[in-house]
């Protein structure tokens, strides 16, 4: 009998154990689902949020790149172009350097061989590549076909990132895409009379839509990296899922138990660190160039101007990029390359005094449009 009721009396107490269980789990189910339900109400005013503040970033950074052309009227008949490049970067880095700190003293020994590769990359094709195809590519063809191919750079950024990243091409995304190539090849002139292709500048306009493809694929290396450090940020709001292991690294906890190293860095020191690659791969090809000479023979207006395009065209401009890429779709970001030729057009009107057509200023009105349809948040 004894037996019988210990019996009895375990069954109830396992029996009491699994309801405690269910019970727990309905509570954890429960709080779940206000934690989804909260997540989801907060998160559409943040989304718009960023989305509004790395559009800011990018049509600033944009805008600042749309300065490089009168820059570059003050130094480009006395040096060399990787002179040019490389003397810009040295800027850049004076500047850059003051605002890192300590943290790139802490930053680079925790640097991954996939980070250095990511950085390297982003170094050879955003800066050294591009400039290198585009301007072997202008000895070869003319300045009108060369700047109605480079206007192919968001068509080719926004196909990448549909391949690559997986980025949704909708209605109004497309039209944007569209509306922003339009504008870009009117105010590089395709519209002028005797713009045409020729047989004997095929090699010199391959070069520049290599030059396109290699700043195509910055915009989406880019991507890649704010969407590696960001999925780390979004993981984190799980409480336990992540932890600081050093300054500057976190681990993320993923399911099954695998933990995810992960390097954050900030706009400014990955400013910093692809100026720094970009400087090395320049300086062999601008020591050809006779850059002491050349630099010595500068007068204060040129060494200004050169200083502009490092600290502001380069430094400023990439962190304002690196700030707005990892808030907006790579997409997105290439809608707004159409603000580097509208400002260059603005800037030849107020300092230059030149007097473009009404299809400049067409073009610019489409650059607009297509940087508001582009942005606009998907339908669905």
């Amino acid at each position: 009998m004894r037996r019988f009721t210990a019996m009895v009396t375990c069954s109830n107490g396992l029996a009491s154990l699994k309801r405690g269980d269910r019970a727990a789990m309905s509570g954890v189910l429960r709080v779940r689902s206000q934690v989804t339900s909260s997540s989801g109400a907060n998160q559409a005013p943040t989304e718009a949020k960023n989305s509004l503040t790395g559009a800011l970033f990018l049509a600033g950074a944009f805008i600042l790149a749309g300065t490089s052309v009168i820059a570059a009227r003050f130094v480009a008949a006395r040096l060399g172009t990787f002179t040019i490049v490389a003397g810009s970067l040295c800027f850049a880095l004076l500047g850059l350097l003051p605002l890192c700190g300590p943290r790139l003293g802490r930053m680079l020994p925790r640097l991954t061989a996939h980070d250095w590769l990511m950085l390297a990359l982003q170094a050879g094709c955003g800066i050294f590549l591009f400039r290198f195809f585009l301007l072997k590519g202008l000895l070869l063809t003319s300045t009108g076909e060369a700047g109605i191919l480079t206007g192919v750079t968001p068509a080719a950024t926004a196909l990448l990132a549909w391949l690559v990243l997986r980025e949704r091409l909708y209605k109004t995304r497309l039209a944007g895409l569209a509306s922003t190539v339009a504008g870009i090849l009117l105010i590089q002139g395709a519209s002028w009379p005797g713009i045409g292709f020729f047989k004997g500048h095929f090699a010199g306009n391959l070069l520049v839509i290599c030059a396109a493809l290699c700043e195509s694929i910055f915009n989406v290396l880019s991507r890649i990296s704010s969407i590696r450090t960001g999925s780390v940020h979004a993981y984190s709001r799980a409480p336990g899922s992540t932890h600081v292991d050093a300054p500057g690294r976190m681990s993320s906890r993923l399911p099954g138990g695998v933990t995810n190293h992960i390097q954050e860095l900030d706009p400014i020191v990955q400013t910093t660190l692809v100026t720094g690659i970009a400087l090395l791969l320049c300086l062999p090809p601008a020591l050809t160039e006779t850059p002491v000479a050349s630099l010595m023979s500068l007068g204060a207006a040129a060494w200004l101007a050169l200083a502009w395009y490092g600290l502001f065209v380069t430094a400023l401009a990439f962190i304002f990029w690196y700030a707005g890429i990892s808030r907006c779709e790579a997409s997105v970001a290439a809608a707004f390359s159409g603000m580097m030729p509208f400002t260059s057009l603005l800037l030849a009107v107020l300092l230059l005094g030149e007097h473009p057509g009404w299809p400049q200023w067409l073009g610019g009105l489409l650059v607009v449009i297509g940087m508001l349809l582009t942005g606009l948040p998907h339908p669905g």
